[in-house]
């Protein structure tokens, strides 16, 4: 049998031969009819942090720097039973393509990743991934932006216009945008993200309104206190972040879980590092425990 390492010295020479298989793959692969699966679920494995110069894991700042090894990781992820789908940059989901993975998967396709993590820019947000006619090019399902409020950085404004745009454009192709919004600051040269419930409400009221039409508009939303009175500020739906790469949110703060899952506009998961980097590198242990909670 082919080992996974040969399958991923197979990706460069098509890349350098045969450039024009990534495209082949994507009009040949197995859509689903819908993003929720038939008990109106969703769990998404995210794979977008690279792009962004994000390659920490835990206490691992270099765990996403090795491709096949993040490569091998997603595709086990993706073949546990009750993970629909991946959120990734064009290089990983054209990489999955190739490896044969994402027939009947939900793909979702990562949008602005100029506002490399840790620089002076961040804020600065641009789209330098797929836009919207990219998207429905490549058959994928829907798009991903990250919008994070800095009140006090002049290039939040930037941002904001163009998830709105961006927005505007799926949604004129029948496309999901999903948002993941954010009011953040800096804090010792870093932005970070500010997770109090009143701060969360805020960026859902800015987010939901962000764009032509929100009829196509997901929220990507982590879990914080008091999530009825934040999850109250929009109808839209929404999918929960995945925590703590260094936590076991699923087994540690389950009944916190449950209760988030139980609300009515939360449809599911997006889980990354804390699915692909768990603690002990148990991957299929981590993903069938997000699994059991979301899907009980």
């Amino acid at each position: 049998m082919e080992t996974f390492a040969a399958r991923c010295a197979e990706l460069t020479e098509i890349r350098a031969a045969n450039p024009a298989a990534i495209a082949e793959a994507a009009k040949g692969r197995a859509r689903r009819s819908s993003w929720l699966g038939p008990d109106g679920r969703l769990l998404l494995v995210a794979a977008d942090h690279p792009a962004r110069g994000a390659l920490g894991a835990g206490d691992r700042p270099l765990a996403m720097a090795d491709r096949r090894d993040l490569l091998e990781r997603v595709c086990t992820a993706l073949a546990r039973p009750g993970v629909d789908g991946v959120l990734a940059t064009p290089d990983v989901i054209e990489d999955l393509l190739l490896l044969g993975v994402l027939d009947d998967k939900v793909v979702i396709g990562s949008m602005n990743r100029g506002g490399l993590a840790g620089s002076a820019f961040e804020i600065d947000d641009r789209f330098t991934a797929y836009d919207a006619a990219s998207i429905a090019d490549h058959f994928l399902d829907g798009g991903k932006m990250l919008l994070r409020i800095d009140e006090e950085d002049p290039a939040t404004a930037a941002t904001l216009e163009g998830c709105a745009l961006a927005v505007s454009a799926l949604a004129a192709r029948g496309l999901p945008a999903m948002i993941e919004p954010f009011v953040a600051r800096r804090e010792g040269g870093l932005v970070r993200n500010v997770l109090t419930p009143e701060a969360m409400t805020r960026a859902i009221a800015v987010a939901s309104g962000l764009g032509a039409t929100s009829a196509y508009t997901w929220l990507k939303v982590p879990v914080v206190d008091d999530m009825e009175r934040v999850m109250a500020a929009s109808t839209l739906p929404a999918l929960l972040l995945g925590g703590d790469v260094r936590g076991r949110p699923w087994r540690d703060d389950g009944r916190r879980w449950r209760r988030a899952l139980a609300l009515p506009t939360v449809k599911g998961l997006v889980a990354g590092r804390n699915l692909l980097y768990p603690p002990g590198d148990d991957v299929v242990g981590a993903v069938d425990a997000a699994v059991e909670v979301l899907r009980s």
